[in-house]
């Protein structure tokens, strides 16, 4: 069974969620920016392979998505910690 997918216009705005996520002061609300973001990036980044598409686009979702695993690592040792 897959994922569900988020709507056309998270799609088209995952540079808006990877910021709302990277910005985002309420540590509860975190973990759910982050998952927001990446799914949306996730899916961009297919649509992107599978239409053959410039990578240029697809390459710039990667790195965002590496922040946002670090992001998340960080949370996930600050609660560990607290």
């Amino acid at each position: 069974m897959s994922a569900p997918q988020p709507s056309p216009s998270k799609v088209e705005n995952w540079r808006e969620l990877y910021t709302a996520a990277l910005s985002e002061s309420d540590r509860d609300r975190v973990p759910k920016r982050i998952a927001d973001a990446e799914q949306a990036i996730v899916v961009r980044a297919r649509e992107l392979f599978l239409t053959g598409s410039d990578t240029i686009e697809e390459d710039q979702a990667t790195m965002p998505s590496i922040a946002l695993r670090a992001l998340q690592n960080c949370q996930q040792l600050q609660a560990a910690t607290a």
